[in-house]
């Protein structure tokens, strides 16, 4: 992993990002470096915010606001195993403002999470990036950019450690993902389950180390 910094600068709907830093394992493709620089700008553009998460077997991931460069996993050392994230490069993260305590005014509101789902054109971008992260050469339209912990359950709109490039087919598809995703915001809503433990379980299911 390497280390990397963001000056900001305020500048029209968000912040300008520069991205700054060491050279430990960096990629010097200029490209690689606007494909990230443009993502961070328009996460800073929606104002969405992202907390984190710890998770067993790795350290917990940094949060990202959209304004600061999250660190980055060197070209193809990422993989994804079985439509599962590796969680040394995925480890997830959740959103402040879905807590237990506030799950009747958040998660278990109908709509709300298209209120905090990020654009397209942002993950669009970042699934273009992460591809390179997991050495995955197939077309992006092969790949949905998935929440880990998905919305609906709490997970992180906008943080990166919180997404990672799921493929649409295989033995375990993104599809099969969703139906889970679906099943743990009902039972958390109806009390059936508790936020963290769902949280937890699909971490269990959908990471590898």
């Amino acid at each position: 992993m390497l280390g990397a910094e963001a000056a900001t600068q305020g500048s029209g709907c968000g912040k300008t990002v520069t991205l700054t830093g060491g050279t430990d394992g960096i990629r010097t493709r200029s490209s690689r470096g606007i494909v990230v620089a443009a993502g961070l700008l328009l996460a800073g553009c929606q104002g969405a915010a992202g907390g984190t998460t710890g998770h067993p077997g790795s350290a917990p991931a940094v949060g990202s606001t959209g304004t600061a460069a999250p660190a980055r996993a060197a070209a193809g050392s990422c993989h994804v195993l079985d439509g599962r994230a590796d969680v040394h490069c995925t480890p997830g993260a959740t959103n402040p403002d879905v807590t237990q305590a506030t799950i009747g005014k958040t998660i278990c509101v109908p709509g709300w999470t298209t209120t905090v789902r990020p654009p397209v054109a942002y993950t669009n971008l970042l699934k273009t990036s992460q591809m390179i992260d997991y050495g995955e050469t197939g077309p992006p339209s092969g790949f949905e950019e998935d929440h880990l912990i998905n919305l609906g359950i709490g997970g992180a709109p906008q943080d990166p450690h919180n997404l990672f490039p799921q493929p649409r087919t295989g033995p375990r598809p993104a599809s099969m993902k969703d139906q889970e995703e679906t099943q743990l915001q009902r039972d958390v809503c109806s009390g059936h389950t508790t936020l963290a433990a769902a949280q937890a379980q699909i971490l269990a299911d959908w990471t590898h180390t």
